[in-house]
């Protein structure tokens, strides 16, 4: 009788990264974070104002190709406010995947608009135009001034896809229904930093685009995100938002519109600036791991692991391995046995449908990404392992 697959995956897992217990995902500091930081903190300038923040934007931009970065406290002040300047509003729907952290569902609300569920494909993770395409046909009609949910009535104003664990959507299918509909595009490509979409860099591709620079990204800020985009306007209009909307004088306090007090503390930045320094030799050691996976895993029946779409280069941010259906009942094992041994391993996120806040949203059908959330699971991921 073949041993039970838990025991395989821990005895496989044990194999690659040793019997020490392995975490998630854990950032690394092995270069100028200390350094920066402490010079941070000798200038004073710890908060909102200083080099650091400008020189991460700098940074950023370059190696994004985007024309501005704007770095502001976390991923999800980056989505809401790229999709406020995108011309999300109250009483808007917009179209988001279910497979996504609920980071992607909150900035919606927080604008006073609806979530509207969309279905994945198998191969990217990410959503699926096609299937995208065929319910919007269905579910929309076309309206003065753009698209209109036929069942609700609302608005549907923007289209956010998310690159799922880093590895890239089909952008150009998406990009193509948001023209045919109307719709903004906005990317949360909050777990992307470093992947390409036909050698072109994720979060570039919308009118706006949202990276998050938290503790278990690819590179960490402690807390942080940006908002990206090719429009020097809509970037300082970012900026200006985030900044608390006060217009520049020597000491009057003059607000003009409804601003936020997101922008990132000079203090992040200057980790983040040592750390955008070390992402090339991340990213490496994270494709290193993939391949030992992929190696390891191979002969295994009944599992696969994510492999980043063709003509993409994916940051494997989260290593995923998908059970085949025939062992999708025995993930929760997996689960057990794997955390058991001190190798942490994650479901994928509950499906936005699925949460109370979001029972009540619109949604497509949505078999795929029910079905890949019954078999993924999340392997440590963390650059330096192997």
């Amino acid at each position: 009788m073949p041993p039970c697959l838990s025991i395989v995956i821990v005895d496989t897992l044990k194999k690659i990264l040793g019997t020490a217990p392995k975490t998630l995902h854990e950032p690394r500091f092995q270069g100028n974070e200390h350094r920066y930081v402490r010079d941070c903190i000798d200038s004073t300038f710890v908060s909102s104002v200083g080099a650091y923040v400008d020189r991460f934007e700098r940074e950023l931009a370059d190696y994004t190709g985007s024309r501005r970065a704007v770095a502001v406290v976390n991923g999800t002040a980056a989505l809401q406010v790229a999709m406020q300047l995108a011309g999300v509003r109250s009483g808007d729907e917009v179209i988001v995947p279910t497979l996504t952290f609920v980071a992607t569902a909150n900035a919606v609300h927080y604008l006073g608009a609806t979530p509207h569920f969309a279905d994945s494909e198998m191969g990217t993770l990410g959503l699926d135009p096609v299937a995208l395409r065929e319910w919007l046909t269905h579910c929309s009609e076309q309206v003065a001034g753009g698209t209109r949910n036929r069942y609700t009535g609302r608005p549907i104003r923007a289209l956010v896809p998310m690159h799922t664990f880093g590895h890239p959507c089909d952008m150009e299918g998406l990009m193509a229904v948001a023209h045919d509909y109307g719709l903004a595009l906005v990317e949360d490509a909050a777990e992307s930093l470093g992947s390409r979409y036909q050698g072109r860099h994720t979060g570039t591709f919308g009118k706006l685009g949202a990276l998050s620079f938290n503790g278990n990204k690819i590179i960490t800020t402690g807390g942080g995100g940006a908002i990206l985009t090719q429009d020097e306007k809509l970037a300082d209009h970012a900026k200006h938002l985030t900044t608390t909307a006060k217009q520049p004088h020597r000491w009057e306090y003059v607000h003009d519109e409804i601003g936020y007090n997101f922008r990132m503390p000079n203090l992040n930045a200057a980790l983040g600036c040592a750390q955008l320094e070390k992402l090339p030799g991340f990213l490496v050691s994270k494709r290193h791991l993939a391949v030992a996976y992929q190696g390891a895993f191979a002969n295994t029946p009944a599992v696969h692991l994510v492999q980043e779409p063709v003509g993409c280069e994916s940051n494997y941010w989260l290593q995923a391995l998908i059970l085949d259906e025939t062992v999708a009942d025995q993930r929760d094992a997996i689960l057990n046995a794997t955390n058991e041994a001190g190798l942490m391993t994650r479901p994928a996120w509950t499906p936005m449908h699925q949460l109370a806040p979001y029972r009540h949203c619109p949604h497509a059908p949505l078999p795929v990404a029910d079905s890949l959330v019954r078999r993924i699971i999340n392997l440590p991921s963390s650059a330096g392992l192997v």
